[in-house]
């Protein structure tokens, strides 16, 4: 055995002290980096002397040769990371669809603002209410025409805003596909530089912090799997590898998203490209989304059924608010948030005219002509848009609104019959109007809605908003509060604590200060065997 055996073992206890004591201080210099997991050295025994050999020494046993820093690995609990990027995705839904909603709703207030659609609709039966008592009065029957032009430029307003919002969220669907290819982009660069550097031994925690960070954001906007593959070469067994992301649909349907350093770019079927790089990012020109293609692959977002397929996240949470399109058993079926309004809204407008104007054609007007439109649809050959095209016959003035029944100017029976439309039960055949002979026939109008009033159905119409809309927020606030645990849990291990550092800054330095002690006596004792010994005599 050496002399200088000592002298060695303490060396190496000062270098793996150092080592540790310099780990300690990139976590306390990283305590508040988002992405940063808390790091530690490894430190192990050295191996002993002498090694088991056919010529090793002759001593009572084999001797430690000190300690040596292993490694320098990351804390991190693997089964936490899918349990937040499972929860992540449910909560990136979840947001996604509150917000429309919640947008929805602002729109369509009926909270008591005078410019609600049930206000204005209110204000325009008044009128109609006040020309029955008054049917020769030149005011009031103004004051109909100015009401009902009122009633339409609300449903244009709520027709027009509300497709400007479907818009902007299909502006944010491209935004997040093309963050979501950015992602998967820089995913598979990182893939490329850990595969270079693993079989090396190396540990690049820096590199896998940022890729799990990653990882963790598109894990918002899509529900995804990672897959490890272990890198090549002889990398460390603590090695994270390669990270395979893998997307499946509810219907078994899979793509990989990432595979090494390839990656396959998200796209809008039958899209637009926004910004000109070949990506389809946008909703087609039409509006009509179908779903995603991945790697050649196409994601639906509905089965035949109208079972939604495409995974959770915060991209199929715009996409529902968007709407979008599936092929249902008879023909072509749109859904979503925003194109459900919509069409109720039209259905609502193109019911309300045709019924109004029926009624309005049964009566007569100031002068004992038989009545007109009251309402116009442009060019409309059905219900659709109805909301954005309903308005005022333009031919129609004070004296010609049909207030009477008989042909009697200061008779004001048809005004209470265009007051009580609201009150029309749709599912009959025929309604009787009073003061005119014969029915009213409803059946042969061809109307959208079939069932209920026109007061019940856009009740129904804001009940079932404000049932979503507080669904969505109910929603969004447990998928939050579950997140918001399971981080806490992720982060109670990978998170660093200052104090937990600074208790293990004085175990290292104190252990530091034992070896340099070590080396000291060391020292001492070469100096007497080197400068002491050998004299006797002088």
């Amino acid at each position: 055995m050496s002399t200088f055996f000592g002298l060695e073992t303490a060396k190496r206890a000062l270098t793996a002290q150092q080592n540790a004591l310099y780990t300690v201080g990139q976590n306390v210099a990283n305590a508040n980096t988002d992405g940063y997991t808390r790091q530690r050295v490894n430190l192990q025994a050295s191996d002993p002397y002498p090694a088991a050999s056919m010529n090793r020494p002759a001593i009572a046993g084999q001797l430690g040769t000190g300690v040596e820093a292993g490694e320098v690995q990351r804390i991190r609990d693997k089964y936490l990371d899918v349990q937040y990027r499972e929860n992540n995705s449910a909560a990136g839904y979840w947001s996604a669809k509150s917000g429309a909603l919640s947008k929805m709703e602002a729109v369509m207030d009926e909270t008591g603002t005078k410019s609600s659609l049930s206000n204005t609709m209110e204000a325009f039966w008044e009128s109609l209410q006040d020309l029955s008592t008054n049917p020769e009065d030149v005011s009031a029957r103004s004051v109909v025409l100015e009401r009902g032009q009122t009633l339409t430029d609300t449903f244009h307003y709520l027709n027009s805003t509300l497709s400007q919002y479907k818009t902007d969220v299909g502006s944010e669907i491209s935004v997040s596909v093309n963050d979501i290819n950015s992602t998967l982009k820089q995913i598979s660069d990182l893939n490329k530089q850990i595969a270079e550097l693993e079989p090396n031994g190396y540990l690049p925690n820096d590199l896998y912090d940022k890729r799990d960070s990653l990882v963790d954001k598109l894990s918002s906007y899509l529900n995804v799997t990672v897959e490890v593959q272990k890198s090549g070469g002889n990398p460390k067994a603590n090695a994270d590898g390669i990270y395979n992301i893998k997307m499946t649909a509810a219907d078994g349907t899979s793509v990989y998203l990432v595979q090494g350093s390839n990656y396959n770019a998200v796209e809008v079927q039958g899209g637009t490209d926004s910004n000109g790089d070949g990506i389809l990012d946008g909703p087609p020109a039409n509006g009509e989304m179908t779903g995603i293609t991945i790697g050649g692959k196409n994601f639906a977002v509905a089965d035949t059924t109208g079972k939604v397929t495409f995974p959770q996240g915060k991209l199929l949470g715009l996409i529902d608010s968007y709407g979008y399109q599936y092929a249902g058993a008879n023909g072509t079926v749109e859904a979503g948030a925003y194109p459900s309004l919509l069409d109720s809204l039209d259905k609502l407008a193109y019911t309300f005219g045709n019924v109004l104007n029926a009624v309005h054609e049964k009566g007569t007007d100031l002068k004992g002509n038989a009545g007109t439109a009251f309402f116009t649809f442009g060019t409309l050959t059905d219900y659709k848009g109805a909301a954005g095209q309903i308005a005022v016959n333009s031919s129609l003035t004070y004296d010609k609104i049909a207030a009477s029944s008989n042909g009697d100017s200061g008779d004001g029976l048809n005004a209470i019959n265009l007051a009580n439309v609201v009150t029309f039960d749709l599912s009959s055949q025929s309604v009787q109007l009073e003061g005119i002979s014969g029915r009213l026939n409803i059946a042969a109008l061809g109307l959208p809605l079939a069932s209920g009033t026109i007061t019940s159905n856009y009740e129904g119409l804001i009940g079932k908003l404000g049932v979503d809309a507080e669904q969505a927020g109910n929603m969004q606030t447990n998928t939050a509060s579950l997140l918001d645990s399971v981080d806490m849990n992720r982060k109670s291990v990978s998170s660093v604590s200052v104090d937990e550092e600074l208790t293990n800054m004085i175990k290292y330095q104190q252990a530091y200060n034992a070896a340099a002690r070590m080396i000291t006596m060391t020292d001492e004792m070469l100096d007497k065997i080197i400068n002491g010994m050998g004299v006797v005599g002088r």
